[in-house]
């Protein structure tokens, strides 16, 4: 995702299923919850309807001052028709004919936006299809919501599924051209979103604020009828009826046109954060022509400088004799910061990385005031304190509780941390730095890979080899296999794709019959592709959309990644992180691929409060230490050789290795991301800067630099689905953390109960949606309400025997 995502309802679902678009899922609240949702990133995750209803991603958290690959993205995407009878092999439906043999052009019944088809056109959707496509899709929803609203009545097939079916159309083909946006980026593409967006939202805010709609809702929940509705159909009811309030719905008509104003100018405003710090990242490029520069770089490093500085003309570069060309792309930036020996290459990147969007006109400074000004104005309007209140209601935690967290596990990491920077000090000084007693943050990442190295002999370039990409889904998909009894089998030509390097999988239960598909970008492409890793839905499961009317519409997901491309003839090698973030992301997407929920707008990842969106990909990465599922993945591309035993054992020890800081950096972002929808003022005395600096006192054991502007590229919260939410990761890490503890319980060697035990999260976790609140799914899957101790104690933040 990333989703996600991964990870809000009609309103909610519509800007989920199109927000959802996260990341990476990400959330934004604008129609219906179905619109909106999550994100998941991402890890982020991953994301619900509202204005907002770009349907986030999931994109992953994130992780640590070197590793940003979970910024995130927001495009939310639902479209194929599909129904289990039509899919009874992988290979059994061929691609869509109109995706190969579309003309273009304004002419609006051969524009693919507007086909009938399986699975989306992703190959031939240009933006000359933008706004003839979408401005006759809205016509064609702006009828079909005339002719709901006069036919209404509080009964199922009279209010749910007509509603069902136009944010679903909503959120397939807005999601279509979002994604597109974010893994293809062109200037003309988004000048032509950014055109029909202001109509868009128009949409989808009449959509969420229609009184015939709210009070149907209300006559189903004040039924006689009420209690013998299933428990997701009542979930279905209550989050309808809270999203419209939360989208203005009882607002006067003078209050409901300011509310408006500012939802359309929330969603401007986040789409032009998100491009500036697309563009910010791109603009800077650095290129070198002394390798002694560069000294240090692993070979991987400098054949991805050689292969930029190729795309940018020099065509004979090469990774031996250059030239090589830095960018601020995560690959090249996290290399630079962990093995570049030349410090004063390592403040130039890192200066510049820290300041990206934050100054000329790409500066996002203005765009933060202005989005915090408005949501405060939007909460006022709502009758709440403040935004993070508005966030709240929709999530399983209030402001209270997850500040509550976020000290615990303050607490818990403060000493550890500050060890860990102590510990740098130390060993620097033991090699000669003479940095050594005066460590600044271009130094943290170089010299934590040295002590890393040092500790337990492990090099992240050198384990490169035993981490293909081919390899690492293999050992993926058989660990699916075992834990959830599913086949993942390549699917590669029966999809349209947006580029070559895109996979495509079918997803089928143990009696063989297809239950899902996804589509798998891995690799980064920084010209044209945003930054992060997330998880989107392309289409949910859904009854409703059937296409026979029986069986229901099988889900579709897509998992976006950014990592080590192909390079000559060596296969893309990953770092162990980058396994990690896969393992993340698809964790997203099993949640969204194995539900068993029929009613679409609480199916998969829909309707799944915020918080808890990210349980199952934090679940997944515990896995990467899990010596089978390692040792099935760590195979060396060219021998075949496995992980050897000591290096797996040391891989597992440095697991915890500075949990402390990296504990703290995501608390720091949670508390920052909560401090602004809180208690800051607008326009007041303190600047966000100001209020960066603050947090960070209690937050950061080293202090940000006073020119840092990470808050102009914090996509999470200014352009995704985590505003007032950023907590999430933590707060959803304490779930899956426990979670995952059930398997250590039941004996992780014991392959008849990690079965067993998967089996049941597959039935409750991953089956039942957001069609039953997460605090009882999870106590149907555990036994009991959660607990912190598995997490502090994984982190290595609690000894063992606690």
């Amino acid at each position: 995702m990333r989703i996600t995502r991964h990870f809000n309802t009609i309103f909610v679902i519509v800007n989920v299923l199109l927000l959802m678009a996260s990341a990476r899922f990400s959330l934004s609240r604008s129609l219906h919850p179905i619109l909106k949702r999550p994100h998941f990133s991402s890890y982020p995750s991953c994301p619900r309807f509202a204005p907002k209803v770009l349907l986030k991603s999931h994109p992953c958290p994130l992780w640590s001052s070197s590793f940003s690959l979970c910024l995130q993205t927001y495009h939310r995407s639902t479209s194929p028709y599909l129904y289990s009878s039509s899919f009874s092999s992988c290979s059994s439906l061929s691609p869509p004919s109109m995706a190969s043999s579309v003309s273009v052009g304004d002419n609006i019944e051969s524009n693919p936006l507007l086909q009938d088809f399986d699975f989306p056109p992703f190959d031939v959707v240009e933006a000359k299809h933008v706004r003839p496509g979408i401005r006759a899709l809205l016509k064609k929803l702006e009828s079909d919501l005339d002719e709901l609203e006069k036919t209404v009545e509080p009964s199922w097939p009279k209010l749910v599924e007509p509603l069902e079916k136009i944010v679903d159309r909503l959120t397939v083909v807005w999601g279509m051209v979002n994604h597109l946006k974010a893994v293809k980026d062109t200037a003309e593409l988004r000048a032509a979103i950014e055109e029909v967006q202001p109509e868009k939202v128009k949409f989808q805010l009449r959509l969420g604020q229609s009184k015939p709609i709210y009070n149907a809702f209300k006559a189903i929940k004040e039924s006689s009828d009420w209690h013998s509705l299933s428990e997701a159909r009542k979930r279905i009811v209550d989050t309808q009826i809270k999203e419209a309030v939360l989208n203005g719905v009882s607002l006067e008509d003078d209050k409901r046109e300011q509310f408006n104003k500012i939802e359309q100018e929330l969603e401007r405003l986040a789409h032009k954060f998100s491009e500036n710090v697309l563009d910010a990242t791109k603009k800077f490029e650095k290129l070198i022509t002394d390798k002694k520069e560069i000294d240090g770089l692993p070979a991987t490093a400098l054949g991805l400088a050689a292969q930029s500085a190729v795309s940018k003309g020099h065509e004979n570069a090469t990774a031996e004799n250059g030239p090589w060309m830095i960018t601020l792309d995560a690959p090249s930036f996290i290399s630079v910061m962990q093995h570049a020996c030349n410090r004063d290459l390592r403040e130039e990147v890192y200066r510049a990385y820290i300041t990206r969007a934050s100054s000329g006109d790409l500066d996002n400074t203005p765009i933060i005031n202005q989005i915090l000004k408005l949501r405060l104005e939007k909460a006022k309007l709502l009758n709440y304190n403040n935004y993070a209140e508005v966030s709240m209601a929709t999530k399983m935690a209030t402001v209270d509780k997850a500040e509550e967290l976020l000290e615990k596990l303050r607490s818990a990491s403060w000493n550890a941390a500050v060890q860990d920077v102590e510990d740098l000090k130390s060993y620097s000084k033991s090699q000669g730095a003479p940095e050594a007693d005066n460590l600044s943050h271009w130094d943290m990442s170089f010299w934590s890979e040295r002590l890393r190295e040092s500790k337990y002999d492990i090099n992240e370039e050198e384990l490169r080899p035993y981490f293909s990409f081919s390899k690492v889904m293999d050992g993926l998909f058989n660990l699916a296999k075992i834990l959830f009894g599913i086949d993942i089998e390549p699917a590669d030509g029966l999809a349209p794709v947006w580029n070559n390097d895109v996979r495509f999988y079918c997803v089928k239960d143990s009696s063989g019959s297809p239950i899902a598909y996804f589509y798998f970008d891995p690799y980064s492409r920084p010209s044209e592709k945003r930054e992060g890793a997330w998880m989107d839905e392309v289409v949910s499961r859904s009854r409703v959309l059937s296409r026979n009317g029986t069986a229901s519409r099988l889900p579709i997901a897509h998992m976006v990644c950014n990592q080590t491309p192909p390079f000559g003839d060596k296969p893309s090698l990953m770092t162990f992180r980058e396994v990690e973030t896969v393992f993340h992301e698809f964790g997203h997407a099993l949640q969204h691929m194995l539900t068993k929920q029929d009613e679409g707008l609480v199916a998969g990842i829909r309707g799944i409060e915020w918080d808890a969106v990210e349980l199952p990909s934090q679940f997944m990465e515990n896995w990467c230490y899990h010596r089978d599922t390692l040792m099935s993945i760590a195979k060396h591309y060219q021998t075949g050789e496995s992980l050897p035993e000591e290096v797996y054992l040391k891989l597992l020890a440095a697991r915890t290795f500075r949990a402390g800081s990296l504990s703290l950096r995501q608390i720091k972002f949670a508390s920052l991301d909560l401090e602004l929808h809180t208690k800051y003022i607008p326009d007041g005395s303190e600047s966000i800067y100001d209020v960066d600096q603050r947090v960070s006192k209690k937050t950061q054991v080293i202090p940000p630099l006073p020119e840092d502007r990470f808050l102009c590229v914090f996509n999470h919260i200014f352009a995704g689905g985590y505003a007032a939410g950023y907590y999430s990761y933590k707060w959803a890490e304490v779930l899956s953390a426990d979670a995952f503890s059930a398997f250590e319980d039941a004996g992780l060697e014991d392959t008849k109960a990690v079965k067993e035990t998967g089996h049941k999260f597959r039935e409750t976790i991953l089956a039942l949606g957001g069609g039953k609140a997460p605090l009882e799914v999870f106590v149907e899957f555990r036994g009991r309400e959660p607990s912190p101790e598995a997490l502090l104690r994984h982190n290595g933040l609690l000894p063992a025997t606690a």
